[in-house]
């Protein structure tokens, strides 16, 4: 089923090309209208009233073709915004290549996340001074179930909701499933004529709650307050502050359906090993706490995570994913983009990714300054934080000249200046950067005056995850490059140097890598790497007894980086007993010379000569020992039916 593109002028206040658009994006055109949202409206009803899908380009009405769709009684239309993203822009007449791409990433389906149900009955701990708690108490107990945790003793005037008092020690949780932990806890005795009375105070008391009101006007209670859903926090002198807060509870009573924002794969995580610590990368970054250590791997509480993506920027081993959305449906977005913008005549695109504060910015320059330039192609992603460095490669490998993030003032930057640094390092010369403008009219002086580096002639088609895209990208970046690419030393590419002159081949590496880059064989005291494999996690380095072992940020794009290379090798030694190879000779050797003679256990030539024999062979020589702890009384005779029959002769 085709779908109908419906474009609109808006008065006259843009040039549309019916055909350049409808021809590139593959999509059938409307006539262009004039007032599709008032006037013309008929127009857009009776396109709807077809049946056929109809994509409305318009973003400022949206609700009124939607009422518009409910009253017909039909599906909703879907909206691409070419007005303010391309239309109303100095070089609008040369905007057709971006509209018609605009056009087409429309038109993409997009995947759902997914999500679990969050239930909030309406229990409402709110924590702070008796003066404003007990007020604010006092207005939300008709619709919630309150308890205020007064912090400075005042006396409560009313029993329409429960007071308590003393200190908390922590608090876990989220919307609808808040956790606490309190010292001190006294309840209110309510009995009795005069001031009320106190229980004792006791220590570790828990309690739970669904929302969590802090006016306390200290320290939050929770990591990054401002992310944490079901956390309402406001200074206690704020009047206006604590009215909001109000109208803001009674809105979190019900079923809410809570994305799950990342996936983890526990067996890739390469956070510890035999209880040596190797990756924190996400742990170090997680803004809201809801990453934690559990054993070999970390943990994500999926009600705590906030959906920033840093963690999944930053993982190495790609054990953790972001799913809102995932970083394919990223890449077709960026595809469908530089191939429409090319097959409609355009020549050099640039990529402005930014969140829904940067598209607010762009609609301010468009309608009050000169808007974005005719090859600068914005995609909006509900957050940009969690964008990599294997996007970022990924929109020069399509064949975007530049690739930048404008950022805003909530923007968590950690992830973004460590992967641009990354992205930089593997892209070299080539337009990668961030924006921190606020302002709509600089940001898009500084557009129209940015250099535009050539792009890639042959874009190509990153695909897999994050590791394998950006091998990919790079390979399409270099396509000359003979040597490694020196990287940051935080990077999670790199190699691993072994002195050899220090290792003794004991192969503790290889036991515990993560991700298996380093490898044994089993036929000879051999140690191998694998270096597309590594993570530079340092696990390797940590565990090393002899510390022989040094890691070299790099990325390897040629072939022998996918192939196991040799670090170390010995000669193997010779079981004296049975020929049979086991060991490292020049261990044995040393073993040898340090323990035959001197040890007790080896005081004797023979004793000693078991060093030098295989497994198998060394505990057969230890049972043929006279002295052999595990020896054992002979076996006694079987008796068999001729015993019997010699005892009752005898007798």
């Amino acid at each position: 089923m085709s779908t109908n593109l419906l474009l609109c002028d808006c008065a006259g206040s843009q040039s549309l090309d019916v055909d350049q658009i409808g021809s590139a994006c593959e999509v059938a055109c409307s006539k262009v209208h004039t007032m599709l949202c008032t006037r013309e409206l008929g127009a857009a009803a009776d396109l709807m009233k077809d049946g056929e899908p109809v994509l409305i380009a318009c973003g400022q009405e949206q609700d009124v073709f939607r009422d518009l769709a409910e009253d017909l009684n039909v599906d909703q239309p879907a909206f691409v915004d070419l007005r303010d993203r391309a239309g109303w822009s100095d070089q609008g007449q040369e905007a057709a290549p971006k509209m018609a791409a605009l056009a087409a990433e429309a038109l993409l389906p997009q995947p759902i996340t997914s999500s679990v149900d969050v239930v909030s009955e309406g229990s409402c701990c709110i924590i702070g001074p008796g003066d404003v708690s007990y007020a604010l108490a006092d207005r939300l107990s008709d619709t919630l179930a309150v308890t205020v945790l007064v912090t400075d003793g005042t006396e409560p005037t009313s029993r329409a909701f429960d007071v308590v008092q003393g200190q908390v020690r922590s608090v876990a949780g989220a919307l609808g499933g808040f956790s606490l932990k309190l010292d001190e806890l006294q309840q209110l005795e309510p009995e009795g004529r005069g001031a009320f009375g106190w229980t004792p105070p006791r220590n570790g008391a828990r309690s739970a709650c669904d929302i969590l009101i802090d006016l306390t006007g200290g320290t939050p209670f929770v990591q990054a307050p401002a992310k944490r859903e079901g956390y309402l926090r406001a200074d206690p002198r704020d009047a206006v502050a604590i009215e909001r807060l109000a109208f803001e509870a009674v809105q979190l009573v019900g079923t809410f359906e809570k994305p799950l924002y990342v996936r983890m794969e526990e067996t890739l995580c390469a956070h510890s090993r035999a209880e040596q610590v190797a990756c924190t990368n996400c742990l170090d970054i997680c803004p809201t706490g809801a990453i934690t250590s559990a054993g070999e791997h970390v943990a994500i509480d999926p009600m705590i995570c906030a959906g920033c993506g840093e963690c999944a920027a930053v993982c190495p081993s790609t054990a953790i994913t972001y799913e809102d959305p995932p970083v394919s449906a990223v890449l077709s977005r960026m595809h469908i983009l530089s191939r429409t913008y090319r097959r409609a005549g355009g020549v050099a695109p640039r990529l402005l990714v930014h969140d829904a504060h940067g598209a607010e910015m762009i609609r301010l320059a468009a309608r009050f300054g000169r808007g974005l330039p005719a090859d600068v192609i914005p995609v909006e992603l509900s957050v940009i934080s969690g964008f990599g460095h294997a996007e970022m490669l990924a929109g020069l490998a399509h064949g975007f000249a530049r690739v930048d993030i404008l950022l805003s003032p909530t923007t968590e930057r950690d992830a973004l200046d460590r992967e641009l640094a990354l992205a930089q390092a593997i892209a070299g010369d080539a337009g990668l950067g961030l924006i921190d403008e606020g302002d709509p009219d600089v940001l898009s002086d500084l557009l129209y005056t940015q250099h535009v580096p050539i792009p890639l002639t042959d874009p190509v088609l990153p695909l897999g995850n994050r590791r394998q895209i950006a091998r990919l990208a790079a390979q399409a970046l270099n396509p000359g490059a003979e040597e490694p690419l020196p990287l940051p030393q935080d990077a999670p590419y790199g190699a691993v140097a072994v002195d050899t002159d220090a290792c003794t081949l004991c192969l503790s590496c290889v036991s515990l890598c993560p991700s298996g880059a380093l490898i044994d064989n089993p036929d000879m005291p051999q140690l191998n790497f694998q270096q597309d494999a590594c993570l530079q996690c340092g696990l390797c380095r940590t565990i090393c007894p002899e510390k022989a072992i040094t890691l070299v940020p790099q990325l390897d794009l040629s072939d022998a980086a996918l192939s196991q290379q040799v670090l170390n090798e010995e000669e193997p030694c010779a079981c004296v007993e049975c020929g049979a190879l086991f060991g490292v000779k020049s261990t044995v050797e040393r073993i040898m010379e340090k323990l035959s003679g001197s040890h007790p256990m080896f005081a004797s030539s023979e004793q000693a000569r078991m060093i030098q024999m295989c497994d198998n062979c060394r505990v057969n020589a230890q049972f043929q020992q006279p002295d052999n702890p595990f020896q054992s009384n002979p076996r006694p005779r079987v008796v068999t039916t001729d015993d019997y029959f010699s005892k009752r002769k005898d007798h």
